[in-house]
């Protein structure tokens, strides 16, 4: 098995800790981000040899390119970029406040296409590589409070789909992952804004009951056992273009698909008849 240098971003907690660990057990390299890498210096500790801690702000593209260049320069480049960092927000639309919803899409989507655009030209040059999106079972089913959040993950569900048929001649492949809930304390450091009364009754229970699972029944998924089945498909050079993970996840997932089927037929003549006669 060759040895690869990975590239993860929000590798200080949470599922990307849990990738850039099963990546290092596995016997690869890991170049790993956070806003502040002194939050990554328990890895760096443990693994001195392997890991290369940066600091990188995805909202700041020209940490963004200063972190890709110091991991291509590393050990001949980057194998496999995992976009992983994300923020959540939980607010019915109407309560957006403008500031947050920017600062949501320039890390969940322009961070990410940049990071893509960052790495890439190496990707080409090599002939390969293989680069992992974090979705969410959010980014296929939308709920109430969580429209802009969703937002975000369609975005990059859209973003991944056309990526992945660009460079699969080139000797790159792109996965989309979509995980339903996982126990890694994100919901706790979601985005939030004051509440109007008027969704009481629809956007509010679903924040409350978010913010209420303390004892994770809403995460069924081990981020460890996610983490392990990312470094065996890369190993394998094996893997779907989008990969549900979670039972919850599943199950919400095609039950939304064949609902959506089922209401375009019902709606099929419709659709049909804007031809010209």
């Amino acid at each position: 098995m060759r040895t690869q240098t990975w590239f993860i971003t929000g590798a200080s907690s949470g599922l990307g800790a849990a990738i850039a660990n099963a990546a290092l057990r596995a016997g690869h390299r890991v170049a790993v981000t956070a806003r502040d890498s002194a939050r990554l210096e328990a890895l760096a500790g443990a693994f001195p040899e392997a890991v290369l801690p940066l600091s990188m702000d995805l909202t700041a593209p020209s940490q963004i390119e200063a972190a890709v260049a110091a991991a291509e320069k590393w050990h001949g480049g980057i194998d496999v970029l995992v976009n992983n960092a994300a923020l959540g927000y939980l607010a019915a639309v109407e309560e957006g406040e403008d500031q947050k919803i920017r600062t949501l899409f320039e890390t969940n989507v322009f961070g990410v296409a940049s990071t893509i655009r960052a790495a890439l030209p190496g990707m080409r040059s090599r002939g390969r590589g293989t680069i992992i999106n974090v979705s969410s079972f959010n980014g296929v089913v939308a709920m109430p409070s969580l429209g802009y959040y969703s937002a975000t993950k369609f975005a990059l569900e859209g973003l991944t789909e056309a990526l992945a048929q660009e460079v699969a001649p080139l000797g790159i492949k792109v996965m989309a992952i979509e995980p339903g809930g996982i126990r890694t304390g994100i919901v706790e450091r979601n985005l939030r804004s004051p509440r109007i009364d008027a969704y009481g009754a629809t956007a509010h229970p679903i924040i409350d009951l978010l913010q209420n699972d303390k004892d994770g029944a809403l995460a069924p998924s081990d981020p460890n056992r996610i983490a392990r089945i990312l470094v065996e498909l890369v190993q394998a050079g094996e893997m779907p273009r989008r990969l549900i993970l979670g039972p919850d996840s599943w199950a919400g997932i095609t039950g939304k698909l064949d609902a959506q089927r089922a209401e375009y037929d019902e709606w099929k003549d419709v659709s049909h008849s804007t031809s010209f006669s």
